[in-house]
Parts: structure tokens; C-alpha cells; sequence
């Protein structure tokens, strides 16, 4: 057990020192959490040392156990906020950005899936792998997104709470959409228990919204305000493991019933903060480390990854996708250029969110090691973009302010 500790250790120095590294470059902490878990993994790591890599591979049940905890508890967390603060505003603007954001990016993946299904694993139809493609290269990620907007002090803007409500909403078809993709995955093996299981999933959601819902808003009316912290926070974790046991049962992933709790949750502000408060350091501080390390020893070496050219492909259709579809929406809604453009950035985020997709769809034999190599680098990069895009389309519109006050004065004063 000592030995695990040393490895636990690692992982959690190497996220750290990431973070103060990358904060420096302007960079959000949880795309230090996202590069760490690659540069322990062989991608990285073995490059120069396998031995350091198979010390921590032979950690890996232990942080896998440890990560899927922490994802779970995130996901429960992110569909709490979602709740309170994504679905409600997904209006106009937000519901255009989010339906463009999503189809651009899966119609591009669908053009490039052929191409890249030679490297689906064995027995994978192309409809199935091609579904999850899609999927994946659609994915945006709402928390790191809030986290990037409330560093810049943005996240009151109109940009900011367009691309905030577009992103939940978009988010959302990814959950609906993904447990699906999954559940018919196994079709070919068993329609019928794939049937079963889609079904069970549909009655848990029923129950979950008609039932699960109204209760939980009678026991927080019932709560004194001073109540402390465990009796705040007890009875909605412990729906959120029910749930999440739920859904593993009837052959989904756990985050699926995590997830589905969070929506459950009374839309109250209180509740949030103090479930944030208590269930988000442990599970971003220290067990969603876990998570990302595992995934990254799950990886290949990006010099033996057999995907070439199509690499490249991939990022630029994840991030061209993206940028051209939020755009587009945004324009549709009525904005200019310069916001339509911050806003095409901001869906280009994608976090831990791509590495929560990717995970459930590698686990499920959907991609092999090649695309989630493939595909855990894309989600690196396009966030990591993120941060110096911001800062040229803001330059971009500041110049353009100041072009325009020269020209007005100009025309009133001319020489």
C-alpha cells in the first residue's frame, strides 16, 4: 500500500507543479490536470522511461477506482449546475450557438469518419463507431468553460452567458445521445438486451424527473437554513451513488445515474454552493488527478500511434467544427463578428468533459488505443487554445474600437 501512496504522490506533484507552470501562460488548472495524466502515460513518459511508466501502470486499478469516483461525484456536481444555471438560459442565442455547435463539428466528423474507421477495433460497425465519432468531436465543456470566463472576468458578458447557456444545452444532447450510442453499441451481440437496457435507462430518467425530483424539493423545503453541512449535502449524495449504481446495473456507465441525480436536484442557489463547497476540492483536487492518470497510461506513444496524417485531420476538424459553429449560431442570432467569433472560441473548449466521453467509449470498445490517444490529445490542445484566442479576438476588438473613435474624430474635426 506504501507503494501506492509514492505513486499517488506523483500524480498529484506532477498536476500541481503542472498548474503553477501552465497559470503562468495563462492557462486554466485543469488543463495542467489534463497534461499531466498525458505526460505519465507512454506518450509522454515513455519516451523516456518505460520502467516509470509500468511503476505507475502498476498503480493503475487503484487511481482508476479513485478517478471513477471523483468523475462520478463531478458529473453529479455538473448536473446539478446545469440544473440551476445552463438549462434555464438556454434561450434564442444560446439554443441557435448550441444546435450549430453540435451539427457543424458532427458533419465534419461524419465526412472524415471514413476515413478514419480502418482504425476502429475489430467487430465495430461503421454506423457505431461513426456515431461516436461524431459525438466526441461535438463534445464542449461547460465547467472549464465558467472557469475560463470568471478568470477573465467575463462571465457576466453576452458572450460569455451566450456560450455558457449553448454549451449546457449542447452538453445535455451529449448525455442523452451517448448512453444511446453505447447501449445500441451492442446490438450486433444482443439487440435485445441493448433494447432492454435503452429502456430501463428511459424508465430510470421518467422516474428520476416525476418521482425522485418532487421529493427532493420537499426535503429541501423542509431543511432549516442553519443546518449543517452533512445533512445539507448526505441525502443528495447519497441519491447520486443510488443512481450512479443504477445505471451501472442496467449496463451503462455510473456517470450516466450521476449525472441524471445532479438534474434531480431543487434548482436552489444554497444547495449548489454548498454542495459545491464540499464535494468539488476532493474531487478536483485530488480524484480527478486520479482520473486523468489513469486515462494517460491508457495511452500510446504519439510517435507509435498509427493514425499519420489523420491526426492532424482530427484536430483540425475538432477545432474548425467548432469555431465555424458557434460562430455561425451566434450570427444567426443577430451579433456581430467579433462577439460570433469569441463565441466560436469558447465552444471550442472541450476539457474533461472529452476525456469523460472518450473514457465510457474506449471502455466500451467503441475506439481503440489509437483514436483515444488520438482524441485525448485533441481535447488537450483545443483547450489549451483557448486561453491565447480569447486574448487575440479581444486585441482584435479593442483595435477595432480604437480604429473607430480615431475615425469619428476625424470626421468631426478634419484637419
Amino acid at each position: 500500500m506504501h507503494g501506492f501512496f509514492s505513486q499517488l504522490v506523483v500524480v498529484l506533484l506532477t498536476a500541481r507543479l503542472l498548474a503553477l507552470l501552465l497559470r503562468r501562460l495563462g492557462q486554466p488548472t485543469v488543463v495542467a490536470e489534463m497534461a499531466a495524466g498525458f505526460v505519465l502515460g507512454p506518450a509522454a513518459l515513455g519516451a523516456i522511461s518505460m520502467s516509470a511508466v509500468e511503476w505507475l501502470v502498476s498503480a493503475r486499478t487503484a487511481l482508476d477506482v479513485l478517478g471513477q469516483i471523483g468523475l462520478t461525484l463531478f458529473m453529479f456536481v455538473v448536473g446539478a449546475e446545469l440544473t440551476g444555471a445552463g438549462i434555464s438560459r438556454a434561450r434564442t442565442a444560446g439554443g441557435l450557438v448550441a444546435i450549430s455547435a453540435v451539427a457543424v463539428p458532427a458533419l465534419l466528423a461524419l465526412a472524415l469518419a471514413p476515413w478514419v474507421y480502418e482504425y476502429a477495433p475489430a467487430g465495430v460497425g461503421f454506423w457505431q463507431f461513426a456515431s461516436f465519432f461524431c459525438l466526441a468531436i461535438a463534445t464542449t465543456a461547460v465547467p472549464v468553460m465558467a472557469r475560463l470566463l470568471q478568470e477573465r472576468g467575463e462571465l457576466g458578458s453576452t458572450e460569455g452567458a451566450v456560450s455558457l447557456s449553448a454549451a449546457a444545452f449542447g452538453d445535455v444532447l451529449v448525455w442523452l445521445g451517448l448512453p444511446l450510442i453505447v447501449g445500441f453499441s451492442k446490438a450486433p451481440l444482443d439487440t435485445g438486451a441493448a433494447l432492454k437496457s435503452t429502456g430501463a435507462l428511459v424508465a430510470l430518467a421518467i422516474v428520476a424527473i416525476y418521482g425522485v425530483r418532487p421529493l427532493l424539493a420537499a426535503w429541501w423545503s423542509r431543511v432549516p437554513v442553519d443546518a449543517p453541512t452533512a445533512m445539507v449535502v448526505g441525502p443528495p449524495l447519497v441519491c447520486g451513488v443510488i443512481f450512479a449504481a443504477s445505471t451501472s446495473a442496467i449496463g451503462f456507465h455510473a456517470v450516466f445515474g450521476a449525472f441524471l441525480a445532479g438534474l434531480c436536484m431543487p434548482r436552489d442557489a444554497g444547495l449548489l454552493h454548498k454542495l459545491d463547497a464540499a464535494v468539488t476540492p476532493v474531487s478536483t483536487l485530488v480524484l480527478m488527478p486520479c482520473f486523468f492518470a489513469s486515462a494517460g497510461l491508457q495511452t500510446l506513444p504519439i510517435a507509435s500511434v498509427g493514425l499519420g496524417a489523420s491526426l492532424l485531420a482530427i484536430i483540425v476538424v475538432a477545432v474548425v467544427g467548432k469555431l465555424v459553429g458557434g460562430a455561425i449560431g451566434m450570427r444567426f442570432a443577430g451579433y456581430g463578428w467579433s462577439a460570433s467569433a469569441k463565441v466560436g472560441v469558447l465552444m471550442n473548449i472541450r476539457g474533461m468533459m472529452e476525456l469523460v466521453v472518450i473514457t465510457i467509449g474506449f471502455q466500451a470498445g467503441l475506439i481503440g488505443a489509437d483514436m483515444f490517444t488520438a482524441l485525448f490529445f485533441m481535447a488537450i490542445i483545443t483547450t489549451a487554445m483557448a486561453s491565447p484566442m480569447l486574448a487575440a479576438v479581444s486585441a482584435l476588438q479593442a483595435a477595432a474600437g480604437a480604429r473607430a473613435a480615431q475615425s469619428g474624430r476625424a470626421i468631426k474635426d478634419p484637419a
